[in-house]
Parts: structure tokens; sequence; C-alpha cells
């Protein structure tokens, strides 16, 4: 599995939290998308991956632009890899953020899902993904891009890495690409495919 992060949008440029706000992508996040899908080709491969997103347009459209890349069929769409919920906060500026609730590693904010319902969601869609695809393929082993939301892939990290990766200070990149291993409902994150 290859966790990708969306392509920007207006609200990532202006550092508004979006959450389950549905932006769509600027003009600047499909050009990340176009360039992302250019790498991963060169990572992967021949044989193209399978793409799944979230159903946010925001992802969703950078899937449909990584799978033209790639040449591989149009996305699948899997709702557990929505990005986390923020409440009140969607809507907000980073400043405000700080301002109305702290730091991001202790702030509580009304009505946001909770980093763990979101590892829990995040680790139930990734199992889904890989059941549905070993139940098409196998034994053929396949690779799935899987386009998804920051707040969720951080999420996921620090569960395969046991909470040493990312930093807490660390922002992941629009279109960062982040290398999995699914083993038997394990998960072991591998060395990146992107620069």
């Amino acid at each position: 599995m290859i966790l990708v992060r969306h392509g920007q949008t207006d609200w990532n440029r202006d550092r508004r939290i979006q959450g389950t706000t549905d932006i769509p992508l600027n003009d600047t996040g499909r050009g990340q998308a176009k360039d992302a899908g250019s790498a991963l080709r060169d990572a992967v491969g021949d044989a193209a991956p399978i793409v799944v997103s979230s159903d946010l347009s925001r992802a969703h459209e950078t899937a449909q632009i990584i799978a033209a890349e790639l040449g591989a069929a149009a996305p699948r769409i899997y709702d557990g890899l929505r990005e986390r919920g923020y409440g009140d906060a969607e809507g907000v500026t980073d400043t405000e953020f700080f301002d109305r609730w702290g730091s991001w590693a202790d702030a509580v904010v009304p009505n946001a899902e909770t980093r763990e319902q979101v590892r829990v969601r995040a680790l139930a869609a990734l199992r889904r993904i890989d059941g549905d695809l070993r139940a098409e393929h196998a034994p053929a082993a396949r690779t799935v891009v899987v386009v998804t939301h920051g707040a969720l892939i951080r999420q996921v990290l620090l569960h395969a890495t046991g909470g040493s990766y990312p930093p807490a200070h660390e922002s992941l990149p629009n279109t960062a690409a982040y290398p999995l291993l699914m083993e038997l409902d394990r998960l072991r994150y591998l060395e990146p495919v992107l620069d």
C-alpha cells in the first residue's frame, strides 16, 4: 500500500482546517497530482496498481489524476478513508485554531473526531481494502495506491511505527507518498517511494 495525501486546495493554501468539509483541488493541486502520478509510475514499474480514495472530492480527484497517469482503472471509493472530522475547527485558520484551542498536540476541539477514532476508522478501512483486493487477486500481490488525507495518514503512520513517525511538529505535504506493507493484519512502514 502506498498512502498519498491529496493535492492542494485553496484552504490548504490559506492554512484553513478542512476536515470533512468538501473543498475541491485547485490548479496547483491538480499539477501536484499529475506529478505524483508520474513519480509513482516510475516507482511501481509496469504493473498498474489499483487506486482507491476517500469520498471527499479533493482526494477523489487526486486519485483520478494519479490513476490516469498510471494507466490504472478508475479509483474505488472507501468512505472510511475520509479526513478527520474537526468539528468546530473546520474553516478556521491555523492561527485561529491556536488562539482558540492551543497547540495541535493537546487541543480538545468541540465536536471533533478524536485521534483514536480516526486511527480505528483508518485501520478498519485499510483492512477492508486489503481484504477486497486479496479476494479478487489472490494469490498474486497487488500494489494499491490509497489517496487520502493528512490526519488519517498521520494516525496510520504512528500506528505502523509504534509512535515514532511522523514527529508531532512535522506537516505531511500535499501528494507526499508513504509506503506500507500489510501482512496478516500488521502494517509496516517502508522506505519512501517519492522524494
